[in-house]
């Protein structure tokens, strides 16, 4: 992982569409099936919308028809960072950006093989690099 990134909100603001910023920044969610990457299979590396750090490869992408984008394992072990999220009345495990905090989305123990993970992660949070 790259050097931490601390921005301002105003600074978030300015460089985010309206939807970014909901969900990477206030922890929103966009509405299932509606994400831009949802039914995306091209090759290549998802990103952070926020700071570009790599996070998924399309390797280990897949239809879990849940209406976002589901990756069974996350491309560098220090990518991400995992905590408890109680909201909602509801215990998940929420996903964020290590790099700069950007809420990702959500990682469930009900993935396909090898790793038996679904990271269900919203659109509005990656960009998407092909491989070159």
């Amino acid at each position: 992982m790259s050097d931490k990134i601390i921005k301002s909100e105003a600074e978030w603001r300015s460089q985010l569409t309206a939807e970014q910023y909901h969900v990477a920044r206030e922890h929103g969610t966009e509405r299932a099936f509606t994400g831009a990457l949802d039914k995306h299979y091209e090759k290549g590396t998802y990103s952070c919308v926020c700071c570009g750090e790599n996070l998924f490869s399309s390797e280990t992408k897949f239809n879990s028809g849940s209406g976002w984008p589901s990756f069974y394992e996350k491309l560098d072990a220090d990518a991400i960072t995992e905590t408890v999220d109680d909201s909602f009345g509801m215990r998940r495990t929420e996903v964020q950006c290590s790099r700069c905090d950007a809420h990702l989305g959500h990682v469930f123990p009900d993935g396909p093989a090898p790793t038996g993970l679904r990271y269900c992660i919203n659109s509005a949070s990656l960009s998407f690099k092909d491989a070159e």
